[in-house]
């Protein structure tokens, strides 16, 4: 084994013990409001999708609830997540493709997911792991991309580049959990402005500690 697939496994193995309920942080309850929830969720907080959300899943229960949408009205209701228009096209066009090709169900395959209107493979993954149970890849957002470059793991900026990377390191049976670890501890210590590094329970492995603490 290598020394990156060896540093790879001591991050998972910290991190795991440091956040034992890492998971994803936004709320659904099927596929269907996964995906939805997560195209609400680009350049948007996971608390104020949550929000959102919270109404919309009244109102929008079924497939052809979205794809029968009215643009306008849905275009209001998702208002405050943020480049509304863009995603209330994507999320009623994607449930009218689902209807017209996948017989109304939320497909279960990559290739499948990633042809719907605003899904590329971080919410492909997403909507895999987290609402089917499937292991397909690893979900990058911009915390996994971050704290994946300071750790060495990879030099890459395109999301799908690191995944590949992170892919070659990580053990297959903790892709879906790897970006939820990640995650919360980029939001509890390796922030984008100033990382506690002090703090750091990956202090002695991470390369980039004394950038910030020299």
């Amino acid at each position: 084994m290598n020394p990156k697939n060896k540093q790879a496994q001591a991050i998972v193995r910290r991190l795991k013990k440091t956040y034992p309920r890492a998971a994803i942080a936004l709320h659904f309850h099927n596929p269907l409001e996964l995906l939805v929830a997560t195209i609400l969720s680009a350049q948007c907080t996971d608390k104020k999708v949550n929000e959102v959300t919270e109404d919309l899943f009244k109102h929008y229960r079924s497939v052809d609830d979205y794809a029968e949408a009215d643009p306008a009205q849905f275009e209001q209701a998702i208002r405050s997540t943020g480049f509304y228009r863009n995603k209330a096209k994507n999320i009623i066009a994607a449930a009218q493709k689902i209807m017209s090709d996948f017989k109304g169900t939320v497909p279960q395959a990559m290739d499948a997911l990633v042809s719907l209107p605003g899904v590329a493979r971080k919410t492909a993954n997403i909507v895999l792991f987290s609402g089917f149970g499937i292991i397909e890849g690893i979900a990058v957002d911009t915390h996994v991309r971050r704290l994946s470059q300071r750790l060495g793991l990879t030099m890459h900026d395109d999301p799908s580049k690191i995944e590949q990377d992170l892919m070659g390191l990580v053990a297959k049976k903790d892709w879906g959990f790897f970006s939820y670890l990640l995650i919360e501890h980029g939001r509890a210590i390796c922030a984008a402005k100033k990382p506690l590094c002090p703090e750091c329970v990956l202090k002695d492995i991470c390369p980039s500690r004394k950038k910030f603490y020299p």
